[in-house]
């Protein structure tokens, strides 16, 4: 019977699954990870520096990297700009650039709009790889509830083919109010059917919440299977169905369980990036440097706060 019960776990693909490993629940890794930290653009876009503005703060608030939005890179080029001197700009900055926010309909169950979205994909990925960035971050665009998780999957082993080909490796990322795409649960699904061992996970916690995921599931992920954070806080005085990404607020300054998250980040092993990212319309109206430079110590002391 135990031979038989092996034989179905493989024809279903659970066999061998590379980035989630429900047995590092069980297992302290011999390694714990190491934290560097990252300004998403979105938590000083609503001042609208620009691209280059965005570097310098970055730079002088003392982050380690900076998260770019593709439609930033995409208007600093229409500008006149090059890729070449954006990379150098970068270079000089000191920064990373760990990863870039699109959103190509990649996972769209319609073929041809499938198509147009692995070409757009693949478009953005070779802008990226011409600036030093290696990720990017692929949500559910466009997809239909309810999605078809194996079609999903397959879908999201083509991205990672393609993200070998172009040196930008896709990030499955959900939204907590995406209904087609809202909850840890199914990026589990989908990077366990593309069976790949360069599937990569990009949780949030913000969306952890929004979506009802909660927070424990993150114990079940390898280390590995993540490599960028979003970290952000929630607030406790809104109904969390009624929550919007304009509600987040810096990490701590909420009420979600960020202490034991990053500590279980750090448990389950593999270096992450934690990358500051707010839509909070009051935080637009100050100073983006100090904004900045606010988020990146909260981050820091809660980081202090898990060891």
């Amino acid at each position: 019977m135990e031979i038989k019960r092996r034989n179905v776990l493989k024809t279903i693909g659970l066999g061998s699954i590379a980035a989630v490993q429900p047995v590092s629940a069980f297992s302290m890794p011999k390694k714990k990870g190491k934290f560097t930290y990252c300004l998403n653009t979105s938590t000083i876009r609503g001042q609208d520096p620009g691209l280059a503005k965005y570097i310098e703060i970055a730079a002088e608030a003392g982050y380690d990297g900076i998260e770019i939005w593709i439609q930033d890179l995409k208007k600093f080029l229409a500008d006149g700009n090059s890729t070449s001197t954006l990379k150098t700009m970068i270079e000089n900055s000191g920064l990373k650039v760990e990863n870039a926010i699109g959103f190509a309909p990649w996972m769209v169950a319609d073929k041809d709009k499938s198509r147009q979205g692995f070409l757009q994909m693949e478009e953005e990925m070779n802008l990226l790889a011409a600036i030093g960035c290696k990720r990017v971050a692929a949500p559910g665009v466009g997809a239909e509830a309810p999605v078809d998780l194996v079609l999903a999957g397959e879908k999201f082993k083509d991205l990672l083919d393609l993200g070998r080909k172009t040196g930008v490796m896709p990030q499955l990322e959900f939204w907590g109010a995406f209904k087609p795409f809202y909850h840890l649960g199914q990026i589990l699904m989908v990077a366990a059917v593309a069976n790949d061992p360069d599937a990569r996970l990009l949780p949030d916690i913000f969306h952890l919440y929004r979506g009802g995921s909660g927070f424990d599931g993150l114990k079940l992920i390898n280390g590995n299977a993540i490599e960028i954070f979003h970290m952000n806080d929630f607030q406790g005085n809104i109904q969390r169905e009624e929550q919007s990404d304009k509600d987040r607020v810096y990490p701590g300054d909420g009420v979600g369980p960020l202490v034991q998250v990053v500590r279980d980040l750090k448990n389950m092993g593999g270096d992450k990036v934690l990358s500051l990212e707010l839509f909070n319309p009051e935080y637009w109206k100050e100073d983006p440097l100090h904004v900045a430079k606010t988020g990146l110590a909260k981050m820091k002391a809660i980081v202090k706060a898990a060891n």
